[in-house]
């Protein structure tokens, strides 16, 4: 599943849409810890988190995340806006817990391989 096609399945809230939304996503990722999602967080994944500051977008461009979904109906704050907007990177929100988020991107990816 495509950054477009998880932005167009209507499960998330739309906040900034990003440059690359043909961009493959390869698995969700869940953690609040930036210094983790920094050594951790896999390329082309879908990043779920409550942290809304500019460091989690900072993060984000670093480990080369597809996009950030902000979960718990956390926001990001303004400053990590702008640098969304100015970076390129696709944001989401959801009222949802990190963990039922993190499952649905699950279900959306493997529900797209078993079409293969």
């Amino acid at each position: 599943m495509t950054i477009q096609g998880l932005w167009d399945s209507g499960l998330f809230k739309h906040v900034n849409e990003g440059e690359d939304m043909d961009r493959e996503i390869t698995k969700p990722f869940c953690c609040d810890l930036l210094s983790i999602a920094m050594s951790k967080a896999p390329a082309g994944g879908a990043w779920v988190t409550v942290m809304g500051n500019m460091n989690t977008l900072a993060v984000a461009a670093l480990s080369d995340t597809a996009c950030v979904i902000m979960a718990e109906n956390a926001h990001l704050d303004q400053t990590a806006m702008n640098k969304a907007r100015v970076q390129g990177i696709t944001v989401l929100e959801t009222e949802l817990p990190i963990f039922d988020a993190a499952l649905k991107i699950h279900q959306l990816l493997s529900r797209d391989e078993e079409k293969l």
